[in-house]
Parts: structure tokens; sequence; C-alpha cells
């Protein structure tokens, strides 16, 4: 492999190149979309794939050829195979990017069986790139490398930026869709009031419960993504082009971070709507931050988050090193923590994201106990909703979110998921109206 990285000067922004590419199958979009110096560093775009890896269950399949063994190992066997060895400071400058789908936790852990399917997509899918154009939002810098292992070269990918063309921003209107829910609101409640006997009970502390939305949508998939971004910018953002579907997410979640063997996570618990004014924002934000109910959820999973890192970091080296931050977005705020620590050194990203999947904020804790119970009350698999989007970068580094705020488009049908966490003092009306909250940019571009 001939490995080339070249900066080039473009006046387009990421939205604008993907736009170039967006009709090419199995492109992949990792926006950073939101105005966050903190989180929104990077966005990516993969082009060009030499190599496609997807699982359903224990089955894994490598250019649609079937290959025994664990799909995670199978995964992590393809990217030892393309490892680099390339100095630079861009998290990523040539691997694979994807999903793993909330239901790969299967062939994890012994679990129950027992829920419908509305729709099949693979449980795990990742895209290998020849090309991966990079924007370093930070200083404004743009970057194309090129593997070499096609016959795709750079300067064919400049000129095709160089010849693009500015978006103009559309206003977003309200949709007049019908959306259809796997709950009726009165079901809804009677889940979460059964969750809470869980709790009572002494199974659970706290555990997540979803409901899914659909509606029917004939709307070009891209289309939708634009408007998303519009009104709802979120610092891990994707939209994912595959062949007989796709993924548009905004979400503002990460799950795992690794990083010249420095590994990061940022669980989110406690949600406030928006206000219409900012005398209720404010007060919507100050009930947030006192709120000792949303901080218990939060504390509850910062130490799950603490001891799932624990299996894959170095002994004494995890450490929270952010509680109770406000963050804000198009229509909710959200309470976040940070907990860091230092892979070891026998440890590769594949195995780092294997042993701490699913993330603990869309399950609960105990974990396993939380997802049977998922799979007891929900009566839908999830999917790949609070499954994870994002890279493995072939030098070592990998980035995901948690998949929430994420629509997928299959069919002419477009499907999401919404949940929270709920605990003892959860009230259930409460609870459904938070579910709600969460789904209106959703709606609302649907």
């Amino acid at each position: 492999m001939n490995f080339t990285i070249k900066e080039i000067n473009t006046r387009l922004n990421p939205l604008e190149v993907y736009n170039i590419f967006k009709e090419e199958k199995d492109t992949i979009f990792l926006d950073s979309s939101k105005e966050d110096k903190r989180l929104s560093k990077y966005s990516f775009i993969g082009v060009n794939p030499f190599l496609k890896f997807y699982s359903m269950g224990n089955k894994s399949y490598i250019n649609n050829e079937a290959v025994n063994g664990d799909p995670f190992k199978v995964l992590e066997e393809l990217i030892k195979k393309y490892k680099i060895e390339i100095e630079s400071e861009l998290p990523l400058v040539s691997g694979c990017m994807g999903y793993i789908g909330y239901d790969t936790g299967r062939i994890l852990e012994n679990l129950p069986n027992i829920s419908g399917e509305d729709f099949q997509i693979p449980d795990m899918k990742f895209v290998f790139y020849n090309n991966i154009i990079i924007f370093d939002i930070i200083n404004n810098k743009v970057f194309i490398t090129d593997l070499g292992i096609e016959n795709i070269r750079i300067k064919e990918i400049e000129g095709r930026i160089l010849d693009g063309i500015n978006l103009i921003e559309e206003e977003v209107k309200i949709s007049n869709n019908k959306f259809y829910s796997n709950f009726t609101k009165e079901e809804y409640k009677k889940a979460v009031k059964d969750l809470k006997d869980y709790i009572v009970n002494g199974d659970v502390y706290i555990a997540n419960m979803t409901q899914r939305f659909y509606c029917n949508n004939n709307e070009d998939s891209f289309e939708i993504y634009k408007k998303l971004r519009t009104i709802n910018k979120a610092p891990f953002s994707a939209f994912m082009n595959f062949e007989d579907f796709q993924i548009i997410s905004s979400s503002p979640e990460r799950f795992i971070q690794v990083k010249e063997g420095y590994v990061s996570t940022r669980p989110i618990k406690g949600t406030r709507p928006r206000g219409h004014n900012e005398e209720t924002d404010n007060k919507n934000k100050e009930e947030l931050l006192n709120s000792e109910k949303d901080k218990a959820e939060l504390l509850m999973i910062v130490d799950l988050e603490r001891n799932d890192l624990s299996k894959v970091c170095n002994p004494h080296s995890v450490k929270v090193t952010e509680i109770f931050a406000l963050e804000e977005y198009a229509t909710v705020f959200h309470l976040v923590s940070t907990i860091e620590g230092i892979l070891k050194r026998d440890v590769s990203t594949v195995k780092c994201i294997k042993e701490c999947f699913p993330g603990g904020s869309i399950t609960g804790t105990p974990k396993i106990r939380a997802m049977e119970i998922i799979e007891d009350l929900e009566m839908l698999k999830r999917n790949i909703y609070t499954g994870s989007i994002g890279y493995f970068d072939f030098r070592g580094n990998a980035d995901f979110n948690i998949v929430i705020r994420t629509i997928v488009k299959k069919d002419n049908r477009a499907y999401f998921g919404v949940g929270g966490g709920i605990t003892y003092d959860s009230i259930e009306e409460d609870e459904y109206n938070e579910t709600l909250d969460k789904a209106k940019a959703l709606m609302r571009v649907l």
C-alpha cells in the first residue's frame, strides 16, 4: 500500500462536499455539525470502498461471502490486516466506518429473544475506504487521503470537490405526516410502571424504556438529513447511504473514543425541553441542574461506565473528569458526564468497543438484567437504535456515538426510537412526555 495525504483548498463546507458524492452507494458522512469547539473538531467522508463487512447474528460476511467466527473477531482481524504507521494529529486518516446495532448485544450475552421485528438491516455493517475526506473544523483545513489499494487518485476527488456548488439552507416546515408507535400512551405508561416494579423488587436501579415511531415517507433520504442538520445540529451526526436503506443521525452522545491509547466516554442522563423564550429556557436549565432525580440517574450510569472502562483500561487509570455538565440542543437540554482511562496495550479498539457495548446510558444498571427487562417490556427489537455509529482508524483510534435522534429510512418508511432512563422516582406521564420532547426534531423533518 502506498498511503498518501494531501491538503486541499475549497470554499465548500462538509455538507456541500458530501452533496457531490451523495448518489454513490456505501458512502458515509460522519458529521460534527454542532458549533462546539470541544466536541465538533472533525468531520469525515468515506468514498471509494474496497471492502464491505456485515453481520447477522453470529454470521459474518466479507464482500457478501460468509465467514465463520465471532463477528467482532472477524472485524478485528480485518482491521489488523490493513494496519498502517502514519504520524498525524488527525484521528482518522484511513480505516472503516459503519455501525453496530443494539441487537448485536445478543451475541455478547445470553439474552432472551422474545420481541418482534418491524424491519431488517444487518446487525453490524462496516465499509473499508480507499479514500477519506477529512475536515479539520477548528483549523479550517481539508485533507484527502489515499490508501493506495485502488487506482482512484486524490487529484480526481479534488477536481470533483473544486467543481462543487454551494447549498442554500431551506426553511423546514412542520410535518403533517401521521406517526405510529409500537405503544399507545397508556401502554407506554404501564410499561414504565412495570419497570418501576422491577426496581422495587431489586432487579435493577435504573433501566432505559423506549418506544419506536414510524411514518410513511418517500422523500429523498439526504434531503431529510439536510433538514435535520439545519434544525438539530449535533457533534456526532451521520448520514449513511447503503444499498437498500439509509441512516440519518443527529446524535448528541459519544459512546467511546479511543485516541492514541486514551479512552473516554460521555454518558447523557437528564433531559428538559427547550422553552419558547429565554425566561423559560433559563427556568428549565435551572430545574435540570438542580434535579436530584436526574443527577442520581447520571451517577448510576457513571458508575456503570467506570466499571466497563476498568475491564479494558490500566488499573487505577479510570477517572471521572466531568460531572453534571449542561449541554444545549435545539429542542432539549441534557446533563452529561465524562469518564476517561488509559487503554491496556494488549486491548484492540474493537475489543474495547465489544467489552463496553452497548452503552450503559441506554440500557441500565446492572446492564445484563436491564437488557433482559428491556426485551420483556419493549416488545420490539431496537435494531440500530441505541447501538453505535463511528469509525475504526487503521492506526488504532476509534470514535463511536450512541445511536439516538436517529432515523432509519427503508422501503419508503422512516423509523426512529425515543426513550429515557426510568428510576423509582419516575412519573409515568413525565416519562412519556420526555420521549415526545426528544422526538420533536425528527418528527418535524419527516
